[in-house]
């Protein structure tokens, strides 16, 4: 039985990971959910949300855009449009999108075509702070 299990990390930008760690958590579309080795074959969407894995004694933060990621003989694959470690979130930048998508959902209501546009917007700026500001408490 495997004690790792590796973790690649893919967006159309960059390879961002690829290593053995020893677990992960990420934002299933369904809540957070686990893989630690050995984990059962399987494939699922991703939410915008926070996701970290362990390797060795650290535990590491990134923010996720969504995405999708499989499991597969104990390698965990991500596809996310976007990601970031939490010490490359520019945070004022977002907090700026935050700002700026609170005040386009303020003008909206739920029936305008650009309410979902604007709401995801807001909830990357949020995971975005909510990432950047754990690596500041570590």
């Amino acid at each position: 039985m495997a004690d790792k299990i590796t973790l690649r990390l893919v967006t159309p930008s960059r390879l961002l990971l690829d290593e053995e760690v020893d677990e992960v958590t990420a934002p299933g579309a369904l809540g957070q959910f686990g893989v630690l080795p050995n984990h059962i074959s399987f494939l699922t969407l991703l939410e915008i949300g926070a996701m970290s894995y362990k390797q060795g004694g650290e535990r590491y933060h990134l923010a996720l855009s969504g995405g999708y990621a499989e499991v597969l003989d104990n390698v965990m694959t991500v596809l996310a449009n976007a990601a970031e470690y939490a010490d490359e979130i520019d945070v004022a930048a977002a907090r700026m999108a935050k700002e700026r998508a609170e005040a386009k959902l303020a003008q909206l209501n739920r029936d305008d075509k650009e309410f979902a546009a604007a709401e995801s917007d807001l909830r990357w700026a949020l995971v975005r702070l909510e990432v950047a500001g754990r690596e500041a408490q570590s």
